[in-house]
């Protein structure tokens, strides 16, 4: 991706160089304006000026001398000695009314007849030149008096003057382009800076960043590198926390599983053959339940990312959980019902991870009831929240232990649990945005409630609806 260096004096440069470009055309049309409008000027100018001198009141005699005198003089002109290299490029004439030309300067193109018109116009001087000519009527005096000043003469006049703009200003942007690219480098060096002390951090470091001073445009960036660093944290303790339970929790079975495997090869006949087969068997299911359960307590960990949602009625979903551990609980000699007062409740969320918390839930009811138990499931919409509750007919819980019941491992009164079922209930709540709550029922029995929002993130745009 480019740089934003690179981004940015793109940007600048680019419209400093089309403001430049404007700005040379806007000078060189107006420069061309005002150079026609003063030489316009001073082709009228000479003109009166010209119209002065023959106005005096001389005999004829004399008039001729001094047209004869004005056409000397003009023919005179060196340029190279003592003149101006343009004087040649400037040319006058006059006529008398009748059509007689009285002055004519060497450099004035050859007029077939006197001018019939007055005023400003451009005439071509039969393909050499191009003339920008004024033309003045005295009708008292009876003269035509023509000033004339060739087009190259102005073109070299912008000429110089374009080159005079354009290469101060294409220097001055070149001077300007250098600074900007100094300036913008010096604004980012706070970024280089950020940058270079993230490189040089250790790999293993994940202590805040406290850079100081920083730009109030940097804070935000330090903020979130800050907050990822925490969630990095957190994320790495929960897996070192996790592997830790894991490796602490499957050295057990897996020597209670090498005893059984060595009884049964000191087996001394084959009742003790079988029964030590029995407990292998039993520890193997065992330890398959805890690497599940492992697993998706692994799974619905927060840093697992979002939750997949589905749309889906919460109520079929519900029947076909408790239609698949229907068999299993009866055959512990126990009943399963389900009670609810919606016909369909058609939500957007994560309904695999419903599906574990109720089959836990009930897995738990199934391990404390008595035989012969009742174990009832319950299914609430109320406002924006819906509730999912399973009651057993079991011992209940003492409010001491409470707490415990949702640490990793810790197993009440059960041998055939691993202690991770309300674990995942309630990281199944949390994942949904809601909360698991315990309670004791008269006479006895326990009451769990997954409490859980209706809209429990802004990725689960849950809602109920009817088909």
């Amino acid at each position: 991706m480019t740089s934003i260096r690179r981004r940015t004096l793109t940007l600048i440069l680019g419209l400093v160089i089309i403001g430049l470009l404007i700005l040379t055309i806007v000078n060189v049309h107006d420069s061309n304006h005002e150079i026609a409008e003063v030489y316009d000027a001073q082709l009228a100018t000479n003109a009166r000026l010209l119209q002065g001198v023959m106005r005096m009141p001389l005999a004829r005699q004399e008039h001729a001398q001094l047209y004869q005198a004005f056409n000397q003089a003009l023919g005179q002109a060196d340029p190279k000695v003592d003149g101006h290299p343009y004087e040649s490029k400037i040319a006058f004439q006059v006529w008398d009314l009748q059509g007689n030309l009285l002055v004519h300067t060497p450099s004035a193109p050859t007029l077939t007849h006197a001018p019939q018109y007055t005023g400003f116009s451009d005439i071509d001087d039969l393909g050499r030149h191009q003339w920008r000519t004024f033309v003045l009527k005295d009708e008292q005096h009876s003269l035509l008096i023509w000033v004339g000043e060739r087009d190259d003469v102005r073109s070299d006049l912008v000429n110089r003057i374009v080159r005079h703009t354009v290469l101060p200003n294409l220097i001055g942007s070149l001077a300007l382009m250098m600074a900007i690219w100094l300036a913008i480098g010096w604004g980012l060096k706070p970024l280089a800076d950020l940058a270079a002390t993230l490189r040089g951090r250790h790999p293993g470091s994940l202590e805040p960043l406290q850079l100081a001073p920083l730009p109030s445009e940097l804070e935000p960036m330090q903020a979130a590198l800050n907050r990822l660093l925490g969630q990095i944290q957190d994320v790495l303790s929960r897996e070192r926390r996790f592997i830790a339970d894991a490796a602490h929790e499957m050295r057990t079975p897996l020597a209670v599983l090498r005893v059984h495997a060595q009884n049964v090869l000191e087996a001394h006949n084959e009742e003790q053959r079988r029964e030590s087969l029995n407990y292998l068997i039993v520890g193997v299911d065992r330890t398959t339940r805890l690497v599940n359960q492992l697993l998706t307590i692994a799974r619905l960990e927060p840093s697992a990312g979002l939750p997949a949602t589905t749309r889906t009625d919460l109520v079929k979903t519900v029947r076909d959980s408790l239609v698949q551990l229907t068999p299993w609980v009866l055959s512990r000699g126990l009943e399963l019902s389900f009670d609810t007062s919606e016909e369909v409740c058609v939500i957007t969320t994560d309904v695999s991870a419903i599906d574990i918390a109720l089959q836990n839930l009930v897995t738990n009811a199934v391990n404390f009831s008595p035989p012969g138990g009742q174990i009832n499931v319950t299914l609430r919409v109320s406002g924006k929240r819906f509730q999912l509750a399973v009651t057993d007919q079991g011992p209940g819980i003492d409010e001491a232990e409470r707490e415990r019941l949702f640490e990793r491992f810790y197993s009440r009164a059960n041998d055939q649990g691993v202690g991770l079922g309300l674990t995942i209930v309630q990281a199944v709540a949390v994942r949904l945005g809601g909360e698991i709550r315990l309670e004791n029922v008269s006479p006895h029995g326990l009451h769990a409630v997954m409490d859980i929002p209706l809209v429990a993130h802004a990725s689960d745009s849950i809602t109920p609806a009817a088909y």
